[in-house]
């Protein structure tokens, strides 16, 4: 995408890229925004300092984390929650758009962070959101998808991009990602998601949907 960058994120260029394209697929300027699982807050500090929403919140399950991000990531409007996808802790109609990006995967029931995604965004607001599947569980999340309580806007596979991008990306993976096991691993694990990715034993997809 070639998008600029400051030096402090090139090293995350792939990673950022990921997040700005599906960010981007609505206007976030001045808007209410919600990322659920925000993880360490990187992506979460980028949108807010470049797509200027209103406010941000950051949501994860995970406590310890989300104490990182309130001591990593301090900007005007960003705000961490501890929380859980499928209960969000917010009251209706209080976002006009929620991120969410490769975290979904490990819901335990998607099907009720979709509905609760719904429950939170005011009409209008939008879910922006980049996830992957593998080929056995696509099926049903095709059908968690096409029952969410919003309308589908847009759905793009985005497979070899990704695929593009880990392999660019290898050197950086293999001293963050893997830094604890041989470099042999990582190459071969990357190599075996991207040969997934291209062959349809795994499908990365990303979608926007509108709460009509």
């Amino acid at each position: 995408m070639a998008i600029p960058l400051e030096q402090s994120d090139e090293a995350h260029r792939y990673s950022i890229q990921l997040y700005h394209r599906t960010a981007t697929q609505v206007d976030l300027t001045g808007k209410e925004v919600l990322e659920v699982s925000c993880g360490h807050g990187g992506g979460a500090s980028y949108l807010v300092r470049t797509l200027k929403p209103a406010s941000y919140t950051g949501l994860d399950l995970n406590p310890a984390g989300i104490e990182f991000c309130r001591k990593r990531h301090q900007l005007p409007g960003l705000d961490f929650v501890q929380g859980n996808a499928q209960e969000l802790p917010f009251a209706d109609q209080s976002f006009d758009a929620i991120v969410n990006v490769e975290a979904s995967l490990h819901y335990p029931r998607f099907d009720l962070f979709l509905e609760e995604a719904a429950r939170v965004l005011r009409p209008g607001g939008h879910l922006v959101y980049a996830d992957a599947r593998r080929q056995d569980h696509i099926a049903q999340w095709e059908r968690e998808l096409g029952n969410a309580p919003m309308r589908i806007v847009s759905e793009r596979v985005i497979s070899e991009q990704v695929a593009v991008a880990l392999e660019k990306d290898l050197p950086q993976l293999r001293e963050q990602g893997f830094r604890f096991t041989p470099s042999s691993f990582a190459d071969k694990f990357i190599s075996s998601v991207c040969d997934g990715l291209r062959k349809g034993e795994m499908s990365y997809r990303m979608y926007c949907f509108a709460n009509d």
